[in-house]
């Protein structure tokens, strides 16, 4: 599995991606301030986690995209919209953007996937299943910090679930990532390779039921210090006493 985390410090298209690469030194502890939704203190490091709702947030977490899809060899130039269906996460040292994703809802115009895999993502939609998407999801390859994607990556998850209800989760994967999903958030592959044209490359979709990711959350959530033979990116999660906290501090900001 080490391998496999060393191969996918970042990632690659509009809707896909990993993050970060394995920690053996993690360590670390998290708290709330007034001015981000989430902060963890790791190895003396501080992160905080908030939305990139303004134009010099949205700026900054674009930057960071386009270096990694740059350093990957994907075309294209990616930026961060101002769009009310979708909410992007961005990670911050020291005022620095180290990790950023995006959480598309499905509305009228559907989600960015639906260029490429709208035949599969609409046999969800038939059965009443309400879906979102990660997207545009980078992290600084230097930040090598479990907990902070897994940061990243609960929120993402309240925000999908308790402020939005959605029901499955898909994600557009370049294969050589496809594993690390597959292995460490349990997400299934609904289909073949085929050509993705915002990034001009190959792309499988991914499904991942919200209910599971749920019941693994509550499983092994905050569980990072004693991990015991877990491999996978859930014991890096909040705690569900803290995923209540944050769900309601969301949901007081409006």
């Amino acid at each position: 599995m080490e391998k496999i985390l060393d191969e996918v410090v970042t990632i690659g298209f509009d809707s896909e991606g990993p993050g970060s690469a394995h920690d053996s030194e993690l360590s670390g502890t998290r708290s709330e301030s007034s001015d981000t939704i989430s902060e963890m203190t790791i190895n003396e490091r501080a992160f905080g986690i908030r939305v990139a709702d303004t134009e010099e947030g949205r700026n900054h977490a674009s930057m960071l995209i386009n270096k990694m899809y740059a350093w990957r060899g994907y075309a294209g130039s990616h930026r961060v919209d101002d769009n009310p269906n979708r909410i992007t996460l961005s990670a911050s040292d020291k005022g620095a953007v180290i990790g950023t994703v995006t959480l598309g809802i499905d509305s009228s115009i559907g989600i960015l996937a639906d260029e490429v895999f709208k035949d599969q993502i609409d046999l969800f939609r038939q059965r009443g299943a309400k879906v979102c998407e990660i997207s545009k999801l980078a992290f600084d390859p230097t930040v090598r910090s479990k907990m902070a994607l897994g940061s990243l990556f609960h929120i993402l998850y309240i925000y999908a679930h308790h402020l939005y209800q959605c029901t499955d989760a898909f994600i557009e994967i370049n294969p050589r990532h496809r594993r690390y999903y597959e292995h460490m958030l349990g997400f299934k592959t609904l289909t073949e390779v085929r050509s993705n044209p915002r990034v001009d490359a190959p792309a499988y979709l991914l499904w991942l039921s919200l209910e599971h990711m749920g019941n693994e959350i509550d499983r092994l959530g905050g569980t990072s210090d004693n991990p015991g033979n877990e491999r996978s990116l859930y014991p890096y999660f909040f705690s569900k006493r803290e995923e209540i906290g944050i769900a309601n501090r969301l949901f007081n900001i409006g």
